[in-house]
């Protein structure tokens, strides 16, 4: 498994875009957390990219200082928050410590772009 690296975006005041690229499926990429601290009340993701077949990301979060036990956030309707068809942009319910994306499932091809922007 690969865990690939976050950059910031764009940030001002109030907003921050977190941007993971290059997540795949051959070697069952995660995200690097991103800690939101408790500071970010308002997020959602927008997932674009290659998803070829089956393919899925889902955002995950912990409250741990040191993750282990990861677990799928929700999206507003309860649902685990899971993106199997792209682009899509969706709005997160929980306000974990950290969150971060990982493909869960797809083929060679799928290749995904995560941004999570977070508000104030």
């Amino acid at each position: 498994m690969a865990v690939r690296a976050y950059t910031t975006e764009f940030e001002s005041v109030n907003c921050k875009v977190i941007k993971w690229t290059g997540l795949t499926f051959a070697t069952s990429d995660t995200g690097a957390p991103y800690v939101l601290a408790g500071k970010y009340a308002d997020k959602n993701i927008h997932v674009f990219g290659t998803l070829g077949a089956g393919g899925k990301l889902q955002l995950q979060g912990s409250n741990e200082a040191t993750p282990s036990n990861w677990v799928a956030v929700e999206d507003q309707a309860g649902a685990a928050l899971e993106v199997s068809a792209i682009p899509k942009i969706k709005q997160v319910l929980e306000n974990t410590l950290q969150l971060r994306p990982a493909i869960t499932a797809g083929d060679g091809t799928t290749t995904l772009t995560c941004l999570l922007v977070i508000r104030k």
